[in-house]
């Protein structure tokens, strides 16, 4: 159990669509009135957010006894650019459009309820993903998904996106890209596989592959249906060549939080996986991330995180 007297409260004016901005101020109320000490960051870019919570985690009479996002994905994968290796918890205020990582480790929705989860104290320890792409110079951290192909396409469209709100903008993102062109040839070699020789490569069409810390990305959306977020490993999921008929039929099942369920997708586990694929993006926690050819490995308990 961690004592908590002291947080860095992390907000960002776009998670949610606005919805970020009063969860960040209804947190910071309910923190100060349990007479925690609260520290408010609120970058003005993510590169700006990334460097403030660097700056008040390596001062000795800044330090605060937890990090808390309050926001999305997005906003978490930031922090934790800035946030891994210090020992510092992260804790969770719920406040996007996915929230992913606090539905993965059971963080209420409610604001109240998530400040008492981080009162608490109880912290649990989890993997995380590091992505590389070739032209980037440092790793990217992730916590839930990195996804490739059609599927980054989709986030960042969706990222674009003022219409509809919530996980249905998802949707509407992955029809519109459906015009474009679907499946490209992947290049996929694992390492440190519990099912698969070392080194062994996989060389298909696929539509997208998505590299899984966590099952859910996108609001619920069941990509890594078998990922565990402590068991050393990342979770793969190919999605190889189908029709756009085929593509349209398993969209909504995905949207849903169904497995997926259709003979050209394909599950592997690996320590660590390579792809390379032409002119396909990346993103992680919905974040860009480069294109590929990009490197991915896990990390085993690389966070503590405070949950119920």
């Amino acid at each position: 159990m961690r004592e908590i007297h002291s947080i860095v409260l992390v907000t960002n004016p776009l998670s949610g669509h606005g919805k970020g901005v009063q969860v960040g101020i209804d947190a910071a109320d309910r923190f100060a009135a349990r007479g925690v000490n609260v520290t408010e960051i609120r970058g003005s870019s993510a590169a700006d957010t990334e460097r403030q919570v660097r700056d008040t985690l390596a001062n000795p009479e800044t330090r605060p006894d937890a990090v808390i996002a309050a926001g999305g994905d997005g906003l978490t994968c930031v922090v934790l650019q800035a946030l891994v290796g210090t020992g510092v918890p992260l804790g969770l205020v719920p406040g996007g459009t996915g929230n992913d990582l606090a539905r993965e480790v059971a963080i209420p929705d409610d604001t109240t309820a998530a400040v008492d989860v981080v009162l608490g104290g109880r912290t649990r320890t989890i993997d995380l993903g590091t992505v590389q792409a070739e032209d980037a110079t440092v790793p990217m951290w992730f916590a839930t998904v990195t996804g490739t192909g059609f599927d980054a396409r989709v986030t960042l469209r969706a990222n674009e996106l003022r219409w509809p709100k919530g996980p249905m903008r998802y949707t509407v993102a992955a029809l519109l890209e459906l015009v474009g062109k679907l499946a490209v040839p992947y290049r996929v070699e694992l390492h440190g596989s519990p099912d698969h020789p070392d080194g062994t490569i996989v060389e298909l069409d696929a539509i997208m592959v998505a590299v899984g810390n966590t099952r859910t990305y996108g609001g619920g959306m069941l990509i890594c249906p078998d990922a565990v977020i402590d068991d050393g490993l990342l979770d793969l999921t190919v999605v190889g060549a189908m029709s756009r008929l085929d593509l349209l039929r398993l969209l909504p099942a995905l949207s849903s939080g169904k497995r997926i369920d259709h003979p050209a997708a394909t599950q592997y586990r690996a320590a660590s996986f390579t792809l390379t694929a032409p002119n396909a993006p990346a993103t992680a926690d919905g974040d860009p991330a480069g294109l590929l050819p990009a490197t991915f490995h896990a990390h085993p308990g690389a966070l503590e995180i405070l949950v119920p």
